[in-house]
């Protein structure tokens, strides 16, 4: 028996869901019985019944599941990192948060809105706050919300999302550490990015254009703004998979965003925006045999604690506060 039938022999004796997100590598996500982008995945398993849940993804992404189903016991068969989310963590944040004072701006001004690509930790920083989760489907919603409360959006921890939706509202935006200047800021933003979404150019674009005069280009807005601007499209995971699905099959089009999922989207007239392969290295991490041996510690009853998500009351109480917000909305 391979190990592909292994797993799926596992699956059916065990009370587990396997659940892997959009960016996981083909052989993974085929076998999965939830797949879906970050908040999406953590919103079905909410709906599921099962006591374990296999998370394939990265390491946020497996708290906010396990902050949302407390009572689930949620483990990831590899707890790799999101570069993004590494970039912020609570003293970071705080450190943002003072350079803002220092710039005239005092806490009570201050709305931080937090990309569903952060730690449980900052999460929880950004509730005690009044603040909100966002994703890259909703921001515009939540940041439209967030500016009915007079104050200014600190936006942690992507600096091109921050940007793109600043721009799209005609709002002024400025990025913590750079030199603009905070107190025109409608939007500050904190300055990090996604690696993998920073490796698309304007070149590349102009390179299609000229190739394929009919091309469309659609990208993520984790892209740098330059190229944003120069899209055809621009939407979160979920958006760019239901844009390229109601193209008729001859329309070319070339995506900016995670090669895995572009590669599955469709057989025909699809490009990858970008000279090299734009693979996301983490979310690559987990193997069917990183699934197969978790799921083997379920059957063992030898559940390994490197594989487990645990979130403190204290941090998961005030994370969940700030996802329920976004919720709401």
């Amino acid at each position: 028996m391979n190990l592909k039938e292994e797993i799926l022999k596992l699956k059916e004796e065990l009370d587990v869901t396997l659940v892997a997100h959009f960016y996981q590598r083909d052989e993974v996500f085929e076998l999965a019985d939830i797949t879906g982008d970050s908040l999406e995945l953590a919103k079905k398993v909410m709906l599921t019944d099962s006591k374990f849940v296999v998370f394939c993804g990265v390491g946020f992404m497996g708290e906010s599941v396990k902050v949302m189903s407390p009572e689930k016991t949620v483990l990831m068969p590899k707890i790799a990192c999101c570069a993004m989310a590494r970039m912020i963590d609570e003293g970071y944040f705080e450190q943002n948060l003072k350079k803002i004072n220092d710039a005239g701006i005092p806490n009570e001004n201050i709305l931080p809105i937090t990309y569903i690509n952060s730690s449980a930790a900052v999460k929880a920083k950004v509730g005690q706050m009044a603040g909100m989760v966002c994703t890259s489907s909703n921001a515009y919603k939540i940041i439209e919300k967030g500016l009915k409360s007079g104050k200014k959006i600190f936006f942690v921890p992507d600096r091109c999302l921050g940007q793109n939706f600043a721009k799209s509202l005609n709002l002024k935006s400025a990025i913590v550490g750079d030199g603009t200047d905070l107190k025109e800021a409608d939007i500050i933003c904190y300055n990090g990015f996604c690696s993998v979404h920073q490796q698309f150019s304007v070149e590349d674009i102009e390179f299609y254009r000229n190739k394929y005069p009919d091309i469309l280009i659609a990208v993520h807005p984790e892209c740098d703004p330059s190229v944003c601007d120069a899209a055809d499209f621009v939407g979160s995971t979920s958006q760019l998979i239901a844009y390229i699905k109601e193209l008729p099959i001859e329309q070319k089009i070339a995506v900016g965003t995670e090669f895995n999922m572009v590669n599955r989207l469709r057989q025909k007239n699809t490009y990858i925006l970008s000279s090299t392969k734009p693979e996301c290295p983490t979310m690559n991490e987990t193997t069917l045999e990183d699934v197969y041996n978790t799921l083997k510690s379920i059957k063992d009853d030898n559940i390994l604690k490197e594989n487990e998500i645990f979130v403190s009351a204290e941090t998961a109480k005030w994370a969940k506060v700030a996802l329920e917000r976004m919720f709401e909305v």
